[in-house]
């Protein structure tokens, strides 16, 4: 198993460097299942975070992306169970992706609430609003 940084999957998913994004789509196609590549939860936030904030993809195409990594049996999600409860939260929210993930990590570590001054969080992602 090889770890994926954020770099190499903005490069597969955008193909907007020739170079980088071949060099990267030959990385990624080259993986098995016996040899798969392991994407960390900081890299999938901030794969979220660089798709949304620089390249301006809707909450649609990045759930696509997602969901796309997530069914790929050459690639290997931290936390694969937390980060599909999160997508499916995303999709059918407002909240951010890594607010969601933030809910669903901490109840799987067996926090029975996650606390946050963000009512967008509160409202969409479950978390208690601190008051």
């Amino acid at each position: 198993m090889i770890g994926l940084d954020t770099n190499v999957l903005v490069r597969y998913v955008m193909q907007d460097d020739r170079k980088q994004s071949e060099k990267a789509s030959t990385l990624i196609e080259s993986l098995t299942p016996e040899n798969p590549g392991f994407v960390p939860l900081v890299a999938l936030v901030e794969l979220v975070w660089v798709l949304t904030s620089c390249y301006d993809l809707t909450r649609e195409q990045v759930a696509q992306a997602l969901d796309a990594f997530l069914r790929a049996k050459e690639i290997v999600l931290d936390r694969t169970e937390q980060v599909s409860q999160a997508l499916r939260m995303f999709g059918a929210s407002a909240a951010d992706f890594a607010d969601c993930l933030i809910e669903r990590t901490a109840a799987a570590a067996g926090c029975e609430k996650t606390m946050t001054f963000d009512t967008g969080a509160a409202k969409g992602a479950g978390m208690t609003l601190i008051t």
